[in-house]
């Protein structure tokens, strides 16, 4: 049984939430934001195939080490196998990955919230969990990050599921630098934001990386990040 099942029961499903957590920047600060409101917060990270997951989660494990808040549980890794569909894309393959000045569009993984939230709902139709929070900001272009879609798929989780289920984007309406502001107390440099980590570290090169660097410049706060080969 993991640490998540053994817990199931000890609070009511109105107060746990599931986080889904990249070990990016945005949904860490989420993971402290919402251990402000909520009993449980449960870290979950769900693999799908992409070249940058091992970087990632190692980053998670640190932070929500770090944080050592007594409302964010383990972090939980769950899997769901996209790399039949997903082929050479940049994403699963690595090669490609957009550069630093290349367009938000190049960033789009088709279905990427689809399959977060299908894979999340299940997880808390079972242990009994009430809500899914997910790290998104307002600058997300995306068909599968628009408020109509939230509202669709939180009707269809719901009703698929036999129970309701909230959807909640803390983050909606805020862009990158704020998300530094409100989390400039935190351990940040633990965080990875980075398409094409070297040796864990950010290559300082993609896209991602200048997204970082950028909203650290933007919020005043100086950047903790150590960039490989700066």
């Amino acid at each position: 049984m993991t640490h998540s099942q053994n817990t199931a029961s000890s609070q009511p499903p109105d107060r746990r939430v599931a986080a889904l957590s990249s070990g990016g920047l945005d949904s860490c600060v989420m993971l402290a934001e919402l251990a402000k409101t909520y009993a449980q917060v449960f870290p979950l990270y769900i693999r799908c195939g992409l070249s940058w997951e091992a970087s990632e989660i190692a980053a998670l494990r640190r932070f929500v080490s770090e944080l050592a808040n007594p409302a964010i549980q383990q972090v939980e890794e769950l899997r769901f196998e996209m790399t039949d569909l997903y082929g050479a894309a940049w994403y699963a393959s690595g090669v490609g990955i957009p550069g630093y000045h290349e367009a938000d569009e190049r960033w789009e993984i088709p279905g990427r919230n689809i399959t977060l939230l299908t894979k999340a709902g299940v997880w808390c139709s079972l242990r009994s969990v009430g809500n899914i929070a997910l790290g998104l900001l307002a600058s997300n272009p995306f068909p599968d990050a628009t408020p109509g879609f939230f509202s669709a798929m939180q009707e269809a989780l719901s009703l698929g599921l036999g129970a309701p289920l909230l959807l909640h984007r803390p983050f909606g309406c805020l862009h990158k630098p704020e998300v530094v502001a409100l989390g400039r107390d935190l351990p940040l440099q633990l965080t990875l934001s980075c398409a094409s980590p070297v040796d864990g570290l950010h290559c300082g090169k993609c896209g991602k990386c200048r997204e970082r660097i950028e909203a650290f410049a933007t919020a005043g706060v100086k950047d903790p990040t150590v960039y490989a080969g700066g």
